[in-house]
């Protein structure tokens, strides 16, 4: 899509150079640090930094054209002046907000094209859940998925750029599987109303952002927004596993509800669950209203299960066969950060799960520790979960006990309110309590733990986003070096 025509979408005002305007996008960039040559970037005001101070290095590191808005961009490239320079015009999309810009591009584009959209949130697994619904929906057409865990209306924009930078056109794709975060009131709502989703998946809710909210009721209320959301006539795709969840079937009569579960019954479920030896995953039959299958998971944990579970019901929605279902799920990898395994020349395994985490999605990945050890000394090294709020230390408290029951023969706590994760292990001084060590600093914990670590070691790391656990396993790598290499 050619540049004169999103700045037509966005409802932007621009005086673009006419070979400008011809030009086509290589994508959308909101960071001035990342820009590749031929992307359009957008300055975002935000909280700390507005981008409008880096529009000249975008351009400079090879950006077509930025979007802008006209006050703010006078203000940092040519304070006091009566205009912009003459040299810049030509370059500039005009705008009075760029992320209503961006999200407004987004719907129009989505609304035009018209083809199907799934909705996927959860205070858990919700990146895992839309990476499985793509993989399985990858199997029968061609599907735009969110990158990576961008969730939010920026998120949104960058996803849908995907349809109309590098030569591609929205025509080309199917469906759309797009990953909807929040961490306020209507975030999920606004997201909804910008792409409006034929079928809503809420995985989960637990205490992420429990911080903005207070309570997990008033999150699942947050979640419910999803199913309020969506289109006439959609599908609500419910985890009967967790009672918040199914309550929300309640909330619409014009919709059909799927349900996906492993202890309750569903229309979609997981029964004979075993894991395979050496962490290479999880076996389970997989039942549906039409037939079964048995399926070979190559992720470990009952928590991946349903994850499988959900992208299953999503799958089984657009007419996937269980058997099309058991092949799809059988040649999945996992996310990124969020379950990895890496194993190292000095037998250690260990499972990488730094992306992010909170109460019950650390308890879920050292029960699939303990479910897959198979005798290994199982080690949980624990970042610091941040945005608990007021709830933090009683949580991580809470978390440390739990954890201990659980087999752990080491327990390590890094930064802050992780030190009462600590506090709770301990609580009970029983003989077969886990060792315990508690470091002040990411950076000390990555530094002393390669000694801690035997050969033949399970280790699960895990923590916050923000308290840059991966800084752990890149020095583990330094130390060990991979199997194999």
């Amino acid at each position: 899509m050619r540049l004169r025509e999103i700045a037509r979408l966005c409802g932007a005002s621009e005086m673009l150079g006419e070979e400008v305007a011809e030009l086509e996008p290589t994508g959308l960039a909101i960071d001035s640090r990342a820009v590749r040559s031929g992307e359009l970037f957008v300055a975002i005001p935000g909280e700390r930094v507005d981008g409008h101070h880096f529009v000249l290095d975008a351009l400079g590191q090879g950006a077509s054209a930025a979007i802008v808005v006209h006050h703010r961009l006078l203000a940092t490239v040519a304070p006091g002046s009566q205009g912009l320079p003459a040299e810049l015009l030509d370059r500039l999309i005009f705008v009075d907000s760029t992320t209503c810009a961006l999200q407004q591009l987004a719907a129009r584009v989505l609304r035009q094209w018209g083809r199907p959209v799934v909705g996927i949130t959860g205070s858990a697994g919700k990146t895992t859940m839309k990476d499985l619904t793509a993989h399985l929906l990858g199997q029968t057409g061609r599907v735009l998925r969110s990158p990576g865990n961008l969730n939010t209306g920026y998120g949104l924009a960058l996803t849908v750029a995907q349809m109309i930078c590098r030569g591609e056109q929205p025509e080309y794709f199917d469906l759309g599987v797009i990953e909807m975060g929040m961490s306020s009131w209507g975030e999920i709502a606004r997201l909804t109303d910008l792409a409006r989703p034929s079928v809503g998946v809420v995985g989960n809710v637990g205490t992420a952002h429990i911080e903005f909210f207070g309570t997990s009721d008033l999150i699942a209320r947050a979640k419910a927004e999803m199913v309020d959301g969506l289109a006439p006539g959609g599908t609500a795709v419910l985890n009967a596993d967790d009672p918040r969840v199914t309550a929300m079937a309640a909330r619409r009569s014009d919709i059909s509800v799927l349900t996906f579960g492993i202890e309750n019954r569903a229309d979609l479920m997981a029964t004979n669950l075993r894991s395979m030896s050496d962490m290479r995953g999880t076996w389970f039959d997989l039942l549906t209203p039409h037939g079964g299958a048995s399926v070979e998971f190559p992720l470990i944990g009952a928590h991946n299960v349903s994850n499988a579970l959900a992208a299953a019901a999503v799958a089984y929605h657009f007419g996937q066969s269980a058997e099309q279902i058991a092949r799809g799920l059988g040649t999945a990898v996992p996310t990124r950060m969020r379950g990895e395994i890496i194993r190292f020349a000095n037998d250690v395994t260990v499972i990488d799960d730094t992306y992010n985490s909170n109460p019950g999605a650390l308890l879920e990945a050292v029960r699939a520790l303990a479910g897959s050890g198979e005798g290994r000394r199982m080690v949980v090294v624990a970042g610091e979960m941040l945005e608990l709020g007021d709830q933090s230390a009683e949580l991580h408290h809470q978390c440390g006990r739990q954890v201990a029951a659980l087999g752990v023969g080491v327990l390590v706590g890094v930064r802050g309110a992780a030190r009462n994760l600590i506090d709770g292990a301990n609580e009970g001084g029983s003989s077969d309590s886990p060792q315990t060590i508690f470091f002040a600093t990411t950076e000390e914990a990555s530094t002393s733990l390669p000694a801690l670590i035997r050969p033949g070691d399970l280790v699960l790391v895990k923590g916050s986003r923000g308290v840059r656990m991966e800084i752990i396993l890149e020095r583990l790598r330094a130390s060990f070096g991979l199997a194999g290499a």
